[in-house]
């Protein structure tokens, strides 16, 4: 059978009981390394929460069906890497983790009480053959950063990812 659909043909065919077979699932692998630091990059995050800060964003984000594969922490700023829902929108998930996490860093103690997230964030997606070296890169944090800054380091990213910015609005 053919059917005519938005500017072409296509072949469709039918199913039992059924004059066409319609797909019956949606299906859905996108990755996403996510970055963002706190606000204007204070590194208020200690190494006595980090652990903490982790398993409440892996949480968050398997609530969200967005589960993640690696997050890393530092002092200013944190690295995630997750498998996108395919009912969310990025934004969302983003609004949520930044959200969320920002108000449990808050009761870890009043050394937390002025710890806000920047306004931006930098998602990247991620193939599946690069997962594998995504994972190392985040879980190398520490070592990393004894060589480059966050800003650096970000600029990297949007450099490689062919990303356009304005340097005075990605920083606050």
């Amino acid at each position: 059978m053919q059917r005519t659909g938005y500017g072409g043909t296509t072949n469709m065919q039918p199913c039992k009981g059924e004059r066409i077979c319609r797909m019956s699932q949606s299906l859905s692998q996108v990755y996403i390394h996510l970055i963002f630091s706190t606000k204007h990059r204070v590194p208020l995050l200690t190494p006595d929460i980090y652990e903490g800060l982790r398993e409440y964003m892996g949480g968050t984000l398997r609530t969200l069906e967005s589960p993640s594969l690696v997050l890393g922490v530092a002092s200013d700023h944190v690295h995630v890497l997750f498998c996108l829902s395919r009912k969310m929108a990025l934004t969302n998930v983003i609004e949520e983790i930044k959200r969320s996490s920002s108000k449990w860093i808050k009761t870890q103690g009043s050394q937390f009480a002025d710890m806000y997230w920047q306004a931006g964030y930098g998602a990247f997606s991620v193939s599946a053959s690069r997962l594998d070296a995504v994972k190392r890169y985040i879980l190398n944090q520490e070592e990393h950063h004894r060589r480059v800054s966050f800003q650096d380091e970000f600029r990297k990213f949007l450099k490689e990812y062919k990303v356009d910015y304005d340097e005075r609005y990605v920083w606050d």
